[in-house]
Parts: C-alpha cells; structure tokens; sequence
C-alpha cells in the first residue's frame, strides 16, 4: 500500500499535540500563578507540536523552518507597522461609539509584560507561520495557505467558543485576516520570519490589553477588532496581487515518510 506523504502526517501531529498541549498548559496556569495577562501558557502548544514533528522527521522539519531558497526580503516592516494601523482603527471605532479612549492599566510591569508577550507570541508563531504556513504553502497558493492556517489557528483558540457567538464569529474572522496578512508579508522570506511573525502578534496582542475591552468577552470591541483585521487583510491581499514572484518561494513538497524516516 502507498505510504501517505510526511507533509499530511506532520502536519496531523503537529495539529494533534498544539491542541492537546495547549488545554494542558491552560489547566495548568493557575498552579503557576502567572497572570494570563504577562503570558499565557497555552501559546506554547504550537512550539511542542513542531518538536513532536521534529522528533520523527527532523530534517524535513528543519528544512520547513529555515524557509524557502533563495527567499527574498519580503515586506516585514510593513507588516509591523500594520499592528499598530489595525489596534488604531479598532480603539478609535471603539471610542467613537462607545466615548472610551482611555488606556487600561495592566496590573504588572508593562517591560515585562510586553517581553512575555513576545517570547509567547515566538511559542505560537514558530508552529503556525514558520511551520504550518510552509507546508501547507506547498500544496496551496499563497491566500488559500493562509486562510487554511488562519481557520486552524482560530479554531486552536477553544475558549472563545464559550462567548457569545457574534464574539467567537468576530475571533475567527480576525484570526483567518491576520493570518492573510501575515501570509501576504512573509511569503518567500527566510530567516526572518519568526522575529517578523512574532513582532506582528506581540503588538496586536499588547494593543488589545492597553485599548480595548475584548478580554471581557464584550462583543462590540471583538467585532470592531475583527472588522479592522479584514479591511488590513483586504488591502494586503490586493496590493499582493501581481507582485513579482521568485523561484523557490514555497518550500519543496517533502518526500513521502520512508525517505526521513529509516
């Protein structure tokens, strides 16, 4: 009998332990005692499915992370600078319907909070964009790569589905648009893609905590949120239309499982 590829096995594992990892590290956070505003633990799932894959296929896992050949400098620093226009749009919209401009106080350090925020967005963004988006890369085009990781990524976020389901629409919205964004942006780079994905994550993540209310479960913010990251994900995916490709901007399909595994 043919043997299925590696590609559908890890991306299975990978998919399998990310969510499993995560419920768990979610149960245990309160015995740490971490404020789930510093980090949240469950961000960590994503980086144990790619050491689960890494431990079958280890050079295939390598290759996914070290990026496409020859790769290019993609747009990283617009994708960073589109964080901040996304939390923008979102809090002013929020504060013209609602009269709220003011900033919350995070009750721990913001220095620490916002290193914490970047090592968990790494825990997160090593498995989703440096890891998943390449492989599914091989098999899709650019958009359809990212809306795919973007659906599994927002579905990972379980506990949204407990909220109101205008809330949990608003969640997964966002999550498929920034995955576009995110998408458009790193499609062909390398090395970079990590600090650059990871960057990109931690301001969203920060933005939100500072000015907007979604933590609550408040449906109007998560809505405005999600709108944002659709109009960024539109204006990312039309400017991406025609813009020059270079060889060997998707990874190689990976070889079916007996050639790395022997």
């Amino acid at each position: 009998m043919r043997k299925k590829p590696v590609d559908i096995r890890a991306m299975a594992l990978f998919l399998a332990v990310a969510f499993l990892a995560a419920g768990a590290l979610g149960a245990l956070q309160p015995a740490t005692r971490i404020p789930g505003e510093v980090i949240q633990l469950t961000q960590f799932g994503p980086a144990l499915g790619v050491g689960a894959a890494a431990l079958l296929w280890p050079g295939r896992v390598r290759e996914l992370l070290a990026g496409p050949v020859p790769g290019r400098s993609g747009q990283g620093m617009l994708l960073l600078v589109t964080a901040p226009l996304i939390i923008a749009l979102s809090a002013g919209a929020y504060a013209a319907l609602t009269g709220d401009a003011r900033p919350t106080r995070p009750g721990a350090p913001f220095v620490v909070i916002a290193v914490a925020q970047l090592i968990g967005a790494c825990g997160e963004e090593i498995g989703w964009r440096c890891f998943l988006q390449p492989l599914v890369r091989t098999r899709f085009g650019p958009l359809a790569a990212s809306v795919a990781v973007g659906a599994a990524w927002g579905v990972w976020h379980v506990q949204v589905f407990a909220q109101h389901p205008v809330y949990a629409g608003a969640f997964v919205m966002a999550a498929v648009s920034m995955s576009v964004v995110m998408g458009c942006a790193l499609d062909g780079v390398r090395a970079s893609r990590l600090p650059l994905a990871a960057g990109f994550h931690a301001l969203i993540n920060l933005g939100m905590l500072l000015f907007m209310d979604e933590e609550s479960g408040a449906v109007l913010p998560m809505v405005l949120f999600g709108a944002s990251c659709l109009a960024a994900a539109g204006v990312w995916t039309w400017t991406s239309v025609g813009r020059p490709r270079t060889a060997g901007s998707a990874p190689a399909r990976i070889p079916p499982i007996m050639d790395d595994v022997r």
